[in-house]
Formats: structure tokens, sequence, C-alpha cells
């Protein structure tokens, strides 16, 4: 059984899918793409795709992971390609590996999110920011199944700040003012989420964007203590796979079906 790990995306007017939705179109482009799936047993087999600290509905992301089992060899590069096509613009599947290191879902310990807050002056943004890093807890609420829940959104912040100018040129505004929070935030229970954060902004400065922030993860991964940075998952699978030694004979690719 050959396993692929994939990073995916959330851009677009699709940052509004669900992961319920998504996973219903990922399926059918593993039909369309004639990938060779492995099955769970039992009464009602499913395809084995693991999912792994899929993004709120609502937030895009640059950096969504999921890991497959194929049945048969597949070259990751062709594969990735053929899936892409068979999925909408917006859920776009931009990387793919061969995995050859365990443990995927336990290297996502941290995230780094994108906030842009239209309509908010940045030196507005940049005091709450200095307030909330300054802080020793801040307490939030969320409302959960089981009632509203009080939690600390300070202690899993790594860094939180403002910055000067929108992730991309087409983002930036025009004639308005808009603030560009970058954050990082370890993934701990109950998990702190970019509104918590904003929750929390709102509670030590009062910070309240008159329309509702766009929230954009760049990146997750695992946490490098040291300098605070979030470091490429897959990077070790790819490692893994250039010093491996080929077998005899072993060609560079392999078959697609037709």
């Amino acid at each position: 059984m050959q396993r692929i790990r994939l990073r995916y995306t959330k851009r677009g007017r699709l940052r509004f899918t669900s992961h319920r939705d998504f996973q219903r179109a990922f399926e059918r482009a593993l039909r369309r793409a004639e990938v060779p799936m492995a099955y769970s047993a039992g009464f009602t087999p499913h395809p084995k795709v693991s999912y792994a600290n899929a993004a709120p509905t609502g937030t895009g992301s640059e950096a969504e992971y999921l890991e497959i089992a194929l049945t048969q060899e597949r070259d990751p590069d062709v594969l990735r390609t053929l899936l892409d096509e068979s999925l909408p613009t917006g859920l776009d599947i931009v990387e793919a590996a061969e995995a050859r290191t365990p443990g995927l879902a336990d290297r996502l310990t941290a995230s780094v999110w994108e906030l842009r807050l239209d309509e908010v002056d940045p030196e507005e943004a940049r005091r709450a920011v200095d307030a909330f890093n300054a802080a020793g807890t801040v307490e939030v609420q969320r409302r959960t199944k089981n009632g509203v829940r009080t939690f600390d959104a300070r202690s899993a912040v790594v860094d939180l700040e403002s910055v000067k100018t929108p992730s991309s040129a087409a983002d930036r505004p025009t004639g308005r003012p808009c603030a560009i929070l970058r954050l990082v935030v370890r993934h701990v229970t109950p998990a702190v989420r970019p509104d918590d954060v904003l929750s929390g902004l709102r509670a030590v400065a009062d910070l309240a964007p008159p329309v509702p922030a766009a929230v954009t993860r760049l990146a997750q991964g695992l946490l490098d203590e040291e300098t605070g940075t979030v470091t490429d998952p897959l990077a070790p699978d790819r490692e893994a796979a250039a010093t491996e030694p080929q077998p005899a004979g072993a060609t560079a690719t392999a078959t697609v079906p037709a």
C-alpha cells in the first residue's frame, strides 16, 4: 500500500465551504481521476483518506493537509496534477509527497494566520496588539454545544504583530484604512482560533472591526520553539525520498491510468 500526503488550499469564495463539503468534492475528484484508492473494511467501505486539522468554515487557507492510501503505486506529482484538475478552482492541490516518515498529524503543532481588518486604522490595531501581547492572560468566551465556555486565548499565541502591507497586491485596500495582523498560534486544547484572538483584542483594547475579518491560514506545521517559526510538515518525507536508494531497474515515474 502506498500513502501519499497532499497540501491543498481554500481560496476565494470556496473559503466558505465546510469540511464536509470538501470531503464530498475530494471523493468525487478521486473517482474522476481514477485513483486506485484503498478502502476500509466493514459493511460500508470508505476510501482511506485521513484529514488533519481542517480550517474553520469561512476562513481561507494555503496549508491544509490530508493523506490517502493507494492499492497501486503512483507518481505523487502526476497524481497531484490529476486531482487538481478534477477539483473546482479555489480547492487546489498544490503539493504532493509520498509518506516515508510516520506521524503527519503529530507535526501539525502550530499555524500561521493572516487577519485582514478592513476599515480599521493600522495604528489602532498596533495599540491593540501591544495590549494583547502585554497581558498575562486574556479570557474569552465561546459558545459550544455544551454551553458557553471561558478560556485563556493568550497562552497559545506565540506571536502576534501588525504588519505594514497585505500579503498580496490584489488584497490591498484602496482609499480605506486596513490593518493586517500576523498570528502564530499553537494547536492546543481547547483550540484557540483567530476569532478567539479577535475577541481577545476586543476585551483588552476595545478593538471591534466594523466588518468581519478576512482570515487566511498561511502555514501550519511543527513549531520551532527557538525561532518561533512554523516548519514545512512535508519536508521530512521529501528528505527521506531524496536519500533513499532507488531499486535496480526502477523507473522515474509510475504509470497512470489512461
